[in-house]
């Protein structure tokens, strides 16, 4: 059982503040809740027709769940009182805390609470549309249903306007987190998830106060057979202050955040759209669903549209089997192109036998199909001839036993109540083209690795930089491949120590973070002879020059202070940032992992062998990208390691240039 069973799924209710309060009243009596709802208030008899009791030491017993509407400074002494008295929770609704500047306050409050379970500060409150509980100040769009998802946001006007889709999800609860001074993301989330009516969550995420458990609960989701899909907002800031790596910019941002819902199994959507219809392929069909997708349209147009709108989410639609070819040839006859995605003419259009043919052949060929069918509107047309198609949709899923979405291309063009009636058919519906393709690729999300967990983050501190005589020693000690190479005060001093070195050389300057941009770097010298010293240098690095590179790629892990160590790899070189080309992971990873990672790069195709070109040892560089992991993992003193680039060869890599910030 959780702490917050009683906040969420009350007996009784009571509310504070008078209007506020009437508010909540009216909108548990038109939702049916069937307990009873007690107004606190020292001066008024009744409120909204209900006796009003003067104290919280009045009421009948202590309440399951408090809508707290009053001042600020008032909530904390209410708080305190209601966990003395053994409230089951409350709702916040107060603002001009953290978000005002006034954490002390808020501290207060948090002590005031002790172990009674609060949500807020700062929060709108909590709709169970399953019992008719609404701890729930305002207006809403929902209405009672058995079942269905969970929709759970850190922006209590985000869900507000979520909640008033029109697009047929049934939605079992609305829930606000405000400050989330008591009650986190992960804890409420999973508090939902516990309803076994509730079928799947969505979540508005501005911020994750737990890594660790926020994977945990993405592990125990899919375990219950629940999907869970995010919208991350603050993708376009760094998630913190750039150093002077490339990683720094590269990794910031929402790369971080987008890996690790990753690596959980979390889908990711953009929009408030491609959330709500995420949701609907979870609540109809389960948390994943098969990449092999098909495609079927009366019209050429609608099949090159969804082709053209399918590219960008990486979508594609593999060639229609022989078999498969023959059957539907046999029914559409030479005129139609036999092709996916599949334009099926107007021939059969009417015919439910012909139809339902069709739409099952194909779909039994492939994971999931999509079915473009934009209905007529009703207020000025007839929809009936469009019946036997929508029938057949329903036929089709029911004997291949696979999704059958029918897409309609604009929103307008389906209506909620068609939505909601095919999905009592079990057949879920989805409007808007671009918002269907990508909600089926969220849908494709893989689960995460189970038992993985992000290692814990630290605490920002002051950095250092070392010089890349430095670090290059501490890489060797990893077990990394660096150039032999010696150091030195002066030019004179290195000169001397060349000897034992082989030409070409590379002259740097140390203690420059970019040292191409200071003009610190001077590559292919046969000596040292007549080299002019560097002005700004801390002294002097040569080395022996690395031959027979295929590949210049960068590798960069760093502190990150949600998810613990990022790595991120990609196209390297003093172009880095321009080709912009990398992915990012949350450690800790596998070589395999780090390794199919890069295969997501859009410039893949040049490091493994394009048009003759040698390949690239990448499993050589996923090698050290995991050296490098666990040389992090081990000495918390690391903030940052790039390494850009690394110079790969068709065997075996060498790090040619490093920057390591520690403490």
């Amino acid at each position: 059982m959780s702490r917050l069973d009683r906040l969420l799924r009350p007996r009784h209710i009571a509310v504070l503040g008078a209007g506020w309060a009437l508010n909540v009243i009216e909108q548990c009596r038109k939702m049916g809740f069937a307990g009873p709802v007690w107004p606190v208030h020292p001066t008024k008899a009744e409120i909204g027709g209900m006796k009003a009791y003067a104290s919280l030491a009045d009421l009948p017993e202590p309440p399951d769940a408090v809508f707290v509407g009053v001042n600020r400074f008032a909530t904390i002494e209410v708080v305190e009182e209601l966990r003395r008295m053994g409230a089951g929770g409350a709702i916040c609704f107060a603002s001009g805390w953290t978000e005002a500047g006034e954490a002390g306050l808020q501290d207060k409050l948090v002590a005031a609470a002790g172990d009674m379970p609060i949500l807020g500060p700062n929060c709108y409150g909590v709709i169970n549309y399953l019992d008719g509980a609404l701890l729930w100040p305002d207006q809403h769009g929902g209405i009672r249903t058995d079942k269905g998802v969970a929709l759970v946001s850190q922006s209590s006007n985000i869900v507000i306007n979520m909640g008033m889709q029109q697009r047929g999800l049934p939605v079992a609860y609305v829930a606000c987190l405000g400050n989330a001074a008591v009650v986190g993301l992960a804890e409420l989330t999973g508090a939902l998830l516990d309803d076994p009516r509730v079928t799947a969550v969505g979540l508005y995420i501005e911020g994750i106060d737990d890594a660790p458990a926020f994977a945990a609960l993405a592990e125990k989701a899919r375990a219950m057979g629940k999907g869970v899909v995010a919208i991350k907002s603050g993708k376009t800031e760094l998630s913190r202050t750039a150093a002077a790596s490339h990683t720094a910019s590269l990794a910031g941002g929402g790369a971080a955040s987008s890996a690790f819902l990753r690596q959980i199994g979390v889908a990711e959507v953009n929009t408030p759209s491609e959330l709500i219809e995420t949701l609907k392929i979870f609540h109809v069909h389960g948390p994943q669903i098969g990449s092999r997708i098909c495609s079927l349209s009366c019209s050429g147009g609608e099949a090159g549209l969804v082709a053209d709108l399918a590219a960008p989410f990486g979508i594609d639609f593999p060639p229609v089997p022989k078999a498969t070819h023959d059957r539907l040839f046999a029914v559409l006859g030479e005129i139609p192109t036999i092709s996916n995605p599949l334009d099926y003419h107007t021939f059969i259009w009417g015919d439910g036998p012909k139809t339902t043919e069709v739409f099952a052949a194909m779909l039994e060929a492939y994971d999931a199909g999509l079915y473009i069918v934009d209905t007529p509107r009703t207020d000025r047309c007839s929809d009936a001839w469009y019946q036997p198609a929508l029938d057949a949709m329903v036929a089709a899923q029911k004997v291949a036993g696979k999704p059958a979405f029918p897409v309609a291309s604009m929103v307008e063009n389906f209506g909620e109540g068609r939505v909601q009636a095919m999905m009592a058919e079990g057949v879920c519906a989805l409007l808007g083209i671009e918002t269907a393709l990508a909600a089926v690729k969220a849908a494709q999300t893989p689960a995460g690795e189970a038992g993985w967990r992000p290692v814990a983050a630290l605490a920002p501190r002051e950095t250092r930089m070392l010089s890349e005589a430095e670090g290059k020693a501490l890489l060797a000690e990893a077990g990394v491949a660096v150039p032999r190479a010696v150091t030195g005060a002066t030019l004179a001093e290195v000169a001397k120590g060349v000897v034992g070195l082989h030409p070409p050389y590379a002259l740097k300057g140390l203690g420059f973070a970019h040292k191409t941009e200071a003009g610190a770097v001077r590559l292919g010298l046969a000596s040292l002879e007549g080299q002019a010293e560097m002005p700004g240098a801390k002294g002097y690095l040569v080395e022996e020059m690395v031959t027979g590179a295929v590949a210049e790629v960068l590798l960069g892990l760093r502190r990150d202070p949600v998810y613990g160590v990022t790595l991120t790899l990609g196209m390297g070189g003093v172009t880095a940032e321009v080709l912009a080309d990398t992915v990012t992971l949350v450690l800790p990873v596998t070589e395999a992992e780090v390794l199919e990672a890069m295969k997501r790069l859009r410039l893949w195709p040049l490091l493994d062998g394009y048009r003759g070109r040698p390949k690239a040892d990448m499993a050589a560089v996923a090698g050290m990208a995991v050296r490098l992991g666990a040389l992090m993992l081990d000495n918390e003193s690391l903030e940052e390691i790039e390494i850009n680039p690394v110079l790969v060869r068709e065997s075996g890599a060498v790090a040619v240039d490093a920057l390591i910030r520690r403490e």
